[in-house]
């Protein structure tokens, strides 16, 4: 989705980031630089972490192995060579590259955790991290093989490799390169890892973090989106507007519900086609998936605030194992787990498959001249000749059944791990990884909603649609066409789907009706 202000530079200081300023590094390769205060925050945790390893007692990961090799003691003249091991051993990840967004958005926030100050790794490893960003040089992350627990290892390892100088970069011209050409070419030096610095490098929930943020900018554009369709539906069903009533809304106070219902009660105002049959008997109660829209996306709306709260907090936090406190303890900790994370995902997929799943039903209902108050099968002249939308709702279903799988929740689902020192971890990885294909798929039933809703609106002259709805099904149809003979449907879809993503269906809705919220 779009955002503006890609060369404006992101500080990363000691206070955290804002999901604005994630989407900013992330998509739009807006800079970073790393504050003063998070410099001096870092070197006053990097000499505690120092006079914690001279001391006779084993401190995790900076005198000792890992997972199940905590009790196995490291003398100081191997503890370099431990974190090269580990970053080496915990790059173990497989499968397809995960998308260079993802990749951007987890180096960002690993750079902000190092940068607050609880780390204790030196400042050159974080300065580090920001001159790949800059530098454009994205590490090659597998999507296979994080947990969500002690952080997203594997694919903080994978990002880590380059730094040393080894591992897979993708430039910023995408030509794949191996990871000592990528700093070479850049004019970047490798770093050498001394204490601390590859433990916390790998110990933090970025990578799930990253995408959580990542899925609430696409949803705050998507769910506003499945109002718009959800207008257009209903005047192309001849619908009616009276469920949307604000008194109606609040003798059941939830937020989202009325903010959706106050959306839609805009997007319909001065709709020539809902005035022309508001005495028609048929408009007495429409169907469920007409009325009741409010309050289904007003309840992923909900959840899309509660997910909100989830990451605002984590973007606030600390997360490593052990931590350097002020007083200069270094303490082991539990932070690295992701269960709200995930959870936060799982909930998020459940109510955008939802808010997909209401959609495919306003199509299926304009397609099916049995209940379509007169349009023609399948939106189609010549219905038998041509086939219309028929296939196009057999897209919608098929891609609403997916998001049924992908809903099931990922969080639930814990794997031992590391000789049962990790016996409960998050799979918040997992579920972030799903969310991210239910948000994709959302747009795309979306955007056959819209290409339908338009081409009924279009059939339903002399009738006027509202200003929303002529403005939306305007720039649908200059996108995908307007109702005639069958052709090569599947482009169209594409071109509005697209159009759904970047935002600019909720831009034209809005040149009509002013900001919706």
């Amino acid at each position: 989705m779009a955002e503006t202000g890609a060369t404006e530079p992101v500080e990363i200081g000691t206070d955290g980031l804002t999901a604005r300023e994630v989407v900013r590094v992330a998509r739009q390769r807006a800079p970073v630089q790393i504050s003063s205060a998070a410099n001096r925050a870092m070197e006053r945790a990097r000499a505690r972490i120092e006079r914690a390893g001279e001391l006779s007692t084993p401190v995790y990961g900076v005198s000792t192995g890992f997972g199940l090799l905590a009790t196995t003691r490291i003398g100081p003249e191997q503890r370099s060579d431990l974190q090269h091991a580990l970053i080496r051993s915990h790059a173990a990840g497989m499968g397809p590259p995960v998308e260079e967004e993802v990749v951007r958005a987890m180096m960002v926030l690993r750079a902000r955790s190092l940068c607050s100050g609880y780390c204790g790794s030196r400042p050159e490893v974080a300065l580090a991290l920001a001159a790949l960003l800059n530098s454009g040089i994205t590490p090659v992350v597998p999507e296979h093989g994080s947990l969500g627990a002690s952080g997203d290892l594997a694919p903080l390892a994978h990002m880590s490799l380059v730094l040393l100088g080894e591992g897979r970069a993708q430039l910023a011209d995408g030509r794949v390169v191996d990871g000592a050409a990528a700093l070479r070419e850049m004019g970047l030096e490798p770093i050498q890892l001394q204490v601390k610095d590859g433990l916390s490098l790998i110990n933090g929930t970025d990578g799930m973090l990253g995408m959580l943020v990542l899925a609430l900018a696409d949803l705050d554009i998507l769910l506003k989106t499945a109002d718009i369709a959800a207008a257009l539906s209903t005047e192309a069903l001849l619908g009616t507007d009276r469920p949307f009533q604000e008194e109606l809304q609040r003798i059941r106070p939830h937020p989202g519900q009325a903010v959706s219902a106050s959306n839609l009660r805009r997007l319909l105002a001065g709709s020539g086609i809902l005035a022309s049959h508001r005495a028609s008997p048929h408009a007495v109660q429409d169907s469920y998936s007409i009325r009741c829209s409010p309050q289904v996306a007003g309840a992923a709306r909900d959840t899309v605030e509660f997910a909100r709260q989830v990451a605002e907090r984590e973007l606030l936090s600390a997360v490593d194992n052990p931590v350097v406190l002020e007083d200069g303890r270094v303490e082991s900790t539990g932070n690295f787990h992701g269960e709200p994370i995930a959870f936060a995902c799982d909930f998020l997929a459940i109510a955008a498959a939802e808010v997909g799943s209401i959609s495919e039903r306003r199509i299926d209902r304009m397609l099916d001249p049995a209940r379509s108050a007169g349009l023609p099968p399948f939106l189609a002249p010549e219905a038998g000749v041509n086939s219309g939308l028929m296939i196009a709702q057999y897209t919608a279903a098929a891609i609403v059944a997916e998001n049924r799988r992908l809903a099931q929740p990922a969080s639930v689902d814990s794997i031992p791990t590391s000789g049962m020192q990790e016996d409960h971890v998050s799979m918040g990885w997992g579920a972030a990884r799903k969310l991210r294909r239910v948000v994709t798929n959302l747009s795309r039933v979306l955007a056959v909603e819209l290409l339908a809703s338009s081409r009924a609106l279009e059939l339903r002259a002399p009738l006027a649609p509202s200003p929303a709805g002529a403005a939306v099904g305007g720039l649908v149809r200059e996108l995908g066409g307007g109702v005639g003979p069958d052709r090569f449907v599947s482009p169209e879809l594409e071109a509005v789907s697209a159009a759904v993503r970047s935002g600019d269906i909720v831009r034209r809705a809005e040149s009509a009706v002013g900001p919706l919220q």
